[in-house]
């Protein structure tokens, strides 16, 4: 369906929700030339450089911004700046027509879960949780080269079979946003398997906290029976992460999916608790067995690696490994 992204290629991006590009003009910047430099040709959207308070512009205004690039013929990719807290307010404006005639890469994460499983929903081509543009590549070294590491093997050199290399180390804490500060704390490693078992199937999810938004809608895929299900979230608290799971089960997606991965959560809140995410996750599964890989590296951490919705996958919680067997391209 794709061509594997190559130098030259035009990347287009667009403010979904929160204006990035003006309130952090420095890492925008940054991130901008970190892509231009590996040669890719980066096309600003229209609502680039502008704001409307918390937002980029009017929901129709940021679903224009995005139809006029995926109406354009000569972009390749199209790439969220950042997430926000409203993308869901542009889904019933987007042209899935032109998506659907001319299919474009369409990558992000965070808010931007609503579009990618929205476009997913309306046209069964896959979209890319995976790097945005102002977090991820104006992110300092070294973490920002790892994640550009995933980046280029993912979409510049597709081969099957792919197994995700785990990174040695990674980091959440939140320093050097506009500018230097100090080097990051960087953390060993490592992947956290419940229940054993070696699960294929399709990939479905995002952002839980996004997808609270707008789940039950049109807009939201059918969860299949045996599909493997995404979920991560960033800086929230226990009872917010408890919620957004409880919702998943009341909606019976837990009684579908065949397993669960689940991502690192940035800085999370556990209320004096001592319960992790996972923890929260289990006791919403209430005893079921379900396969699942906790702690992975696509979500609002450094560094962080691309997986296509709607593509099949491998998940083996015995060697704690992810495998993508489905061509994603």
């Amino acid at each position: 369906m794709f061509q594997p992204l190559k130098k030259g290629d035009k990347i287009g991006i667009f403010s979904s929700s929160y204006p990035a590009t003006v309130f952090a003009k420095e890492r925008y910047t940054r991130a901008k030339a970190f892509l231009e430099n590996k040669g890719f040709e980066i096309v600003e959207g229209s609502l680039t450089g502008k704001e409307d308070f918390y937002r980029s512009g009017t929901p129709k205004d940021r679903a224009e911004e995005l139809n006029a690039l995926l109406r354009d013929p000569s972009i390749k990719m199209i790439m969220s700046t950042i997430g926000g807290t409203n993308s869901n307010s542009i889904l019933p404006y987007i042209d899935y027509e032109a998506f659907r005639n001319e299919p474009k890469i369409v990558v992000g994460y965070s808010d931007t879960t609503a579009i990618l499983l929205a476009l997913f929903a309306k046209t069964n081509i896959p979209t890319y949780y995976g790097p945005a543009l102002i977090p991820s590549f104006g992110e300092f070294e070294p973490l920002v080269q790892d994640t550009y590491d995933y980046f280029e093997r993912y979409f510049c050199n597709p081969t099957l079979p792919y197994t995700l290399k785990k990174s040695a180390v990674w980091s959440d804490e939140r320093l050097n946003w506009l500018e230097f500060e100090k080097p990051k704390t960087l953390y060993e490693n490592e992947w956290i398997a419940v229940n054993e078992g070696i699960v294929e199937g399709r990939l479905i999810g995002g952002n839980n906290n996004t997808m609270y938004g707008f789940i039950g809608t049109p807009y939201f895929p059918e969860i299949k029976h045996g599909d493997i299900l995404l979920i991560e979230d960033s800086l929230k608290d226990a009872s917010t992460v408890e919620k957004n799971i409880a919702m998943l089960k009341l909606h019976g997606i837990f009684d579908k999916v065949g397993a669960i991965v689940l991502g690192k959560h940035e800085l999370f809140d556990d209320e004096g608790t001592g319960r992790t995410q996972l923890d929260l996750l289990l006791e919403q599964l209430d005893g079921k067995s379900i396969p699942i890989l906790a702690e992975v590296d696509c979500s609002h951490t450094h560094p962080m690696f691309p997986l296509a919705i709607g593509k099949n996958i491998r998940v083996n919680t015995i060697e704690k490994t992810i495998t993508c067997i489905e061509s994603w391209l």
